[in-house]
């Protein structure tokens, strides 16, 4: 049923949209504008101020202080029925189209007119041609002073998320125009409306549906759907009006009005068949009614015709034909009967249909598509043959035409159709004269003939179409075109385009507060656009990422003040934050320093004094010795916990972060937290948990024993400094020719891998020796690593022959009651001759020559 007969459309180019002429007077709102420069429209998005400019991207800033706009005002009852008008589908060129009966429907409409008026939500329920959107036209005249707001009819198809259906009812109600509020205010905003609202071809439900219903609790909802949507919640308490085929009489009575004559008994008995069949559907008995007529201009059934004699011009042939009756497969699937029997023009449109999934762009751009200059009226004969349906302000493919249409055939030349329409669509909406609003009313077909182009065409009208979708409020549209031109741009290697489409997403993703997505976004724009040197598009990008570090800023949560507090009484020692704690190794008396000294600095005495220690104490002697040169940190752990005893060398340690101090009242300031945590006068330590019974205390003569070593090894290393400091100081000269005598203490370890053997050539001597230091207590005599103190030769000539070979330096045995170090003098010799002492020193520091 042609529900606009009669009225006219909004924005209507009246050239037929395949070329927009410039008119030569001022617009008016019903001409298109003079040809121009590039559209750049200034629009209020929430709390910023977004200019969309084709040229370099969009730009967004704050809204200026003052420039804020007002609260928009509910339109009123004349301003209402304009924009129903505008919101249905537009007039078709050509005959006036049959006017369809409602039948059978009077029960359903009383119904749901009943229950609106009380204010309850309605979901209308039926199958694909049961007349759902005949319905709810009855429906909205019975309902025009019900709500304050009247009635408002909205679109759901292609709609899963119920933030587009918001921001159309408020574009609806409210006199706003180049605004779109932020969510807060559009909440705010559509709380307020009371209204009817009519959505039909319904996609959504679940948690969906029930989003829009509470954001809209003064609305009373008449949704139609079909059997597989998804079913509201439990909670949403919408009442179910379930929508089935008609009767036999209703179904006859249907045929006879779309055929325009009474029908003969082989009809009928055809039209039972085919109620059977189809379950009643209203549609398909359209479709059967077009059958029928076309069946009847074949036959030539009129008197008229029979009567006339036919022209030479006429296409029809003068020798009748009869044509039977479709069969019951043809009439529950007329689709490629009825398509057949059309005009070429008409076809080709359904061609053109089937490449574009279904959608049937405006009857004004027929004419550019197809390439016939009448191919506008195609709409009309296809709309007459049931092929098509009407859904929002446009029309496609009615349920199940496009699969049967596809299995025929109309399908083969989808992507040379798609190219063509893209191609088409992309001078379209890049022309001056054409309004964004008449862009987002074929939103549709734009967006399935990008889907279906190929890429160069697929940026090209990607490019031209994003400002429009932009300045026409239509964001969702924006959305998906901008991500499908992104992705074309990158496959056919456009990167300034791609830079462009990124910027765009940015953009759009900061208006609508989704600050992680526009932060990416912008920053792949602002990578790509500096690999280009696009110096303008790289600040506009910075500009933009700007705000989104403002918006990051200021939603930040503040950090809570620092808190350190001990833990219960009756909580494990381990904590989660830890700090790492060094052992010390420094003795704190001098007779614990006697006993690390052979610890700290190995030489040729501590080591025979050590040799002599271990022969003399047993192992508990070394723990206790190790305990006694070691400084306890205090345990953290409870007082059941037994104590681990803890090495000489330097551990790490985990403790607890726990404050030094306790306050009997809780700290206010951050200074006072930190004293506590860290106090400049440190507290004593806790005494320690006593030990086990488990574990034994060291025995007192053990300790006596320790420190007497101790003593021993001091004495030894003082005695080899005074025979050191003897021999150095000896007051008769070297022989002017004789040789150079180098002495090299080593210390033999007792550990076998340590002792070198004597096949391993002797160190090079100093020029000087530096002056000898006497050792303090506590420290090691041996020399600095890497240097060998410089004395003279002993007054006793060497007895080795000039040309004999290097002895083997002599090892003690490891296993020996009183090993002694090997000390291996290294004689430097006269350039023609080298000799080489090797001696053992006793601990008396006497050397003996060996043989």
């Amino acid at each position: 049923m042609d529900r606009t007969q009669g009225r006219t459309e909004q924005h209507e180019q009246p050239t037929g949209g395949s070329a927009p002429a410039a008119p030569t007077a001022p617009a008016t709102p019903g001409t298109p504008a003079a040809a121009g420069p590039a559209r750049v429209v200034s629009l209020t998005a929430g709390g910023f101020a977004l200019t969309v400019n084709p040229v370099d991207g969009s730009e967004i800033e704050p809204l200026r202080p003052g420039t804020e706009p007002a609260r928009p005002a509910k339109r009123d009852a004349a301003a209402r029925a304009a924009r129903t008008a505008a919101a249905r589908p537009p007039v078709l060129p050509g005959p006036a189209a049959l006017v369809r009966p409602l039948q059978a429907r009077e029960e359903e409409r009383e119904r749901l007119v009943r229950l609106l008026g009380r204010g309850r939500s309605v979901r209308l329920t039926g199958p694909s041609g049961s007349g759902r959107s005949a319905l709810l036209d009855a429906v909205a005249d019975r309902c025009a002073g019900l709500a304050p707001d009247g009635v408002v009819r909205l679109s759901g198809f292609g709609q899963q998320q119920p933030g587009e259906l918001l921001h159309a009812l408020y574009a609806t109600v409210y006199e706003a125009e180049r605004e779109r509020p932020g969510r807060i205010e559009l909440l705010a905003r559509v709380r307020e409306i009371g209204a009817v609202v009519l959505l039909d071809d319904l996609e959504m439900g679940g948690t969906a549906l029930d989003e829009l219903m509470r954001a809209t609790p003064e609305c009373a909802y008449l949704l139609a759907a079909t059997p597989d949507t998804r079913a509201p919640s439990d909670d949403s308490h919408i009442e179910e009006v379930f929508l089935g085929g008609l009767g036999k009489a209703d179904c006859l009575e249907l045929l006879e009005a779309g055929v325009g004559r009474p029908l003969t008994d082989e009809e009928i008995a055809w039209a039972g068949d085919l109620r059977f069949a189809s379950e009643g559907l209203p549609l398909r008995f359209v479709q059967a009614a077009a059958l029928l007529r076309q069946r009847d201009e074949l036959n030539h059934s009129d008197e008229d015709d029979e009567e006339e004699e036919p022209g030479v011009f006429e296409e029809r042939p003068r020798d009748a034909v009869h044509v039977p009756l479709p069969t019951l497969a043809e009439g529950a699937a007329p689709a490629e009967l009825l398509a057949s029997r059309v005009s070429e023009s008409a076809r080709a449109a359904l061609r053109i249909a089937c490449a574009l999934g279904g959608e049937l762009p405006h009857h004004a751009h027929l004419p550019a598509l197809v390439g016939d200059t009448h191919a506008d009226t195609a709409v009309a004969e296809l709309l007459a043959c049931g092929l098509l349906t009407p859904v929002g302000t446009r029309y496609r493919l009615a349920a199940g035409v496009a699969r049967q249409l596809e299995e025929v055939g109309y399908g083969d030349t989808a992507s040379e159709e798609a190219r063509t329409a893209a191609r088409h669509y992309a001078w379209w909406t890049g022309h001056a004269s054409v309004v964004p609003e008449r862009v987002a009313a074929e939103a549709d077909a734009v967006l399935a003939a990008l889907a279906g182009a190929d890429v160069v065409a697929a940026v090209l009208l990607a490019r031209t179409a994003a400002p429009a979708f932009a300045a026409s409020l239509h964001w969702e549209a924006w959305e998906r075109v901008l991500r499908s031109g992104a992705e074309a741009a990158r496959k056919a290697g456009e990167v300034a385009e791609q830079a462009y489409f990124h910027h765009e997403l940015g953009v759009l993703a900061l208006c609508e507060e989704r600050l992680d997505r526009a932060r990416a976004e912008l920053e792949t724009s602002i990578g790509l656009r500096g690999a280009l040197a696009d110096k303008r598009g790289t600040v506009a990008g910075r500009r933009a990422l700007a705000l989104v570090v403002d918006r990051e800023t200021a939603g930040a949560a503040v950090s809570p003040p620092l808190r350190l507090e001990a833990p219960a009484p009756g909580a494990p020692a381990a904590a989660p934050e830890a700090v790492t704690v060094a052992t010390p190794t420094t003795p704190t008396t001098p007779a614990e320093r006697g006993a690390a000294a052979p610890r700290v600095a190995p030489s040729a005495s501590s080591a025979s004094s050590a040799s002599s220690a271990s022969s003399a104490s047993s192992a508990p002697d070394s723990r206790a010795a190790s305990e006694a040169s070691t400084t306890r940190v205090p345990p953290v752990a409870p007082a059941a916990a037994p104590a681990v005893p803890v090495s000489a060398e330097a551990v790490t340690r985990m403790t607890p972060v726990v404050p030094v101090t306790a306050r009997s009242e809780t700290p206010t300031t951050l200074s006072e937290v930190f004293e506590d945590a860290f106090p400049l006068d440190p507290k004593p330590a806790p005494p320690t948990a006593p030990r086990p019974a488990a574990v034994p205390a060291p025995a007192p003569g053990r300790r006596r024993l320790v420190l007497l070593a101790g003593a021993g090894a001091l004495a030894v290393v003082a005695l080899g400094t005074v025979v050191s400091l003897a021999l150095s100081s000896s007051d008769s000269a070297p022989p002017a020719q004789g040789p150079a005598v180098t002495s090299t203490p080593a210390v033999t370890a007792p550990d076998p891998t340590v002792a070198n053997s004597g096949n391993d050539p002797a160190p090079e001597p100093p020029v000087s020796a530096p002056p000898a230091a006497t050792p303090e207590p506590g420290q090691s005599a041996a020399p600095t690593p890497g240097r060998s103190p410089v004395r003279t030769p002993s007054r006793r000539p060497s007895s080795t022959p000039p040309n004999s070979a290097p002895p083997t330096a002599v090892s003690p045995s490891p296993t020996g009651a009183q090993p002694t170090p090997t000390v291996t003098e290294t004689v430097t010799p006269s350039p023609s001759a080298t000799t080489t002492q090797t001696g053992t020193t006793t601990p008396a520091g006497s050397p003996v020559t060996g043989g």
